[in-house]
Formats: C-alpha cells, sequence, structure tokens
C-alpha cells in the first residue's frame, strides 16, 4: 500500500493523517472531515504561493482541503473488488500530482483540475491489479473497461452473464472496441466480481463496508466541481460540434443528445438513404465529436498528460 504520509509535503502545524494497516477507514474519514474547505479567494492564493514559491505549507493545504474529494472518488470504484484505503492512497497521489501542475490563473477551481488526476491515479491502479494488463492497454480498452458495468445496466443486462449478442454489438459500436473485445472483457470481469457491502473490513469483525457509505449531502468542494466540469463540458461539447457538417450534427443530435431520441427510420426517411447509412454517418459523427473534444481538452490543458 502507498504511504501517503510520507509523500506529503513537509509542513508546520497539524499533521496530514495516514491510512495505514494501523488505522481504519472510519477513523481516517473521520479525521479528513476536520480540514477545512477552501474558498476561492483562499484556493487561489494558496495555489498562487505553491506556483511561485513553492511553500510546502501552501501545498499541505491545498491538498488537505480535498483528501474528502478523493475518498468520495474512490468510493465510486467499490466495486472492483479492491481496498477502498489503496484506492484513496492512490488518488492522494494523484491529487498531489494535480496541486503540482494546478495553474490558478487558468481560472478554475484546483477541484475541477485535480479531479481528472486523482481518477486517472485510481483507474491506473485497478488496471495493474486486475488480470487485464494485456488487454487493457489502449483508451478504447480502458474506456470499456471503465463503462462497462454501467453501459450493462442501462441495457437491463444480468451482471453476472454473458450478454446478447445485439448488447455485444451496441456496446462495441459505442465504444469503438471489437466485439470480441467486449466479450472477453465481460467475461473476466464477471471473473472477478464485487466485493460484498456487507463483508467487515478488518480481521476483528469491526463495522462493515455498507457503514462507509458516504453521506447524502454533497461535500462542498465535490458540488463546485460538479457543476465546473459539467459547464467544462458542455462548453467543450459546443465547440466540438462545430467540426461537424450540418447533416452530422444533425443525426447525431437527434440521435443521442436529445431526450427522446429520433429513430434510424425517422431519419432516413427525412434524408431519403437506408437506415444503415444513416447509422454510419451518426458512429462517424461521434467519433468526430470525441476526437474534437479530446484535443480542445488538451490544448486547454483541461486533461492531465499521458
Amino acid at each position: 500500500m502507498s504511504d501517503t504520509k510520507r509523500k506529503l509535503p513537509a509542513s508546520r502545524g497539524t499533521s496530514v493523517p495516514s491510512l495505514g494497516p494501523e488505522q481504519s477507514l472510519n477513523r481516517y474519514l473521520a479525521e479528513i472531515r476536520k480540514f477545512p474547505v477552501l474558498t476561492a479567494e483562499q484556493e487561489y492564493m494558496l495555489a498562487k504561493r505553491y506556483a511561485e514559491h513553492q511553500d510546502p505549507e501552501a501545498a499541505k493545504q491545498l491538498v488537505t482541503s480535498h483528501l474528502r474529494l478523493v475518498a468520495k472518488i474512490a468510493m465510486g470504484y467499490r466495486g472492483y473488488g479492491l481496498p477502498v484505503s489503496e484506492l484513496i492512497a492512490e488518488g492522494n497521489i494523484g491529487l498531489m500530482q494535480g496541486v503540482k501542475k494546478f495553474e490558478p490563473d487558468r481560472g478554475f477551481r484546483l477541484a475541477t483540475y485535480a479531479m481528472w488526476w486523482i481518477k486517472a491515479s485510481m483507474q491506473e491502479f485497478i488496471l495493474r491489479s486486475w488480470s487485464l494488463v494485456k488487454m487493457g492497454t489502449t483508451a478504447a480498452q480502458k474506456k470499456l473497461f471503465f463503462n462497462l458495468r454501467r453501459m450493462k445496466k442501462n441495457l437491463d443486462a444480468y451482471e453476472d452473464s454473458d450478454l446478447h449478442p445485439e448488447d455485444v454489438k451496441a456496446i462495441a459500436t459505442k465504444l469503438g472496441v471489437s466485439e470480441t473485445e467486449v466479450v472477453n472483457m465481460n467475461r473476466r470481469m464477471m471473473m472477478g466480481g464485487d466485493a460484498s457491502l456487507n463483508v467487515s473490513f478488518n480481521d476483528e469483525g469491526e463495522g462493515q463496508w455498507q457503514d462507509l457509505l458516504q453521506d447524502d449531502r454533497p461535500l462542498q468542494d465535490e458540488t463546485v466541481a460538479d457543476l465546473e466540469e459539467a459547464g467544462m463540458r458542455h462548453a467543450l461539447l459546443t465547440e466540438a460540434l462545430g467540426s461537424l457538417n450540418e447533416r452530422e450534427r444533425h443525426i447525431l443530435t437527434q440521435r443521442r443528445l436529445i431526450d427522446e431520441p429520433q429513430t434510424l427510420e425517422e431519419l432516413s426517411q427525412e434524408y431519403q438513404v437506408s437506415r444503415e447509412r444513416v447509422r454510419q454517418i451518426e458512429v462517424r459523427a461521434f467519433e468526430k465529436l470525441q476526437k474534437a473534444m479530446l484535443r480542445i481538452a488538451n490544448d486547454r490543458r483541461l486533461l492531465p498528460a499521458a
């Protein structure tokens, strides 16, 4: 397990809580709640101090004020059968990388930027821990790994069973991978299984994983991050749609971006082409949109470097 306390900058005052074998997760979660949430002005001034003077005290305050965000994100990856404590440790490393590279003058909050680093760190740890190294090497395969459960749920597919051929085809088309990769990934994940929330999280039987579920009330920094990320994604989507021609933009919008999508048959009649041709245009437009959004995000340094 990573020793997050050792990796944190040395600083004065209250020590940063570590999450090791001698400390329960409940106690750690209670300790990190004691750190105050920073206002936008406080966060900006601390980030400027660290960026310009490498002030370790400023770095420590930026890190500790976002430890709860790391814990919250880690809870979202419980289903991969790995200890939450290790996910948090990896996420804390990602958080510190985000703090180190954060540029406050770009106008968005640290939580919005650091969230990318936190998730990337956790996802890399999950891939290393599963027996999926050879399968999860490309960006498309990683996307498949981390989206398959959600997509199966949306398709009303059973969690512990093989997928129907039509579901395999739908998932493969949407994520840009082969149908064989979808089948193999699904079977690997079925073998991995989910950890029960009713299992005790230590040898003494003290507490169960379900006891660690977060309060339903959102954290202030999480709410800010969600709002800013949603706004950022909407702006990226709007700009990226400009890379499509009028027909591609209209078909993609009608098929994927409205509450009640049109059918292939309806659009084929509107454009006087076959349903298969409409589907091909939709897939091509979606791929172009993804590439455009990624290019814009990279140009604006909204994503961490690979």
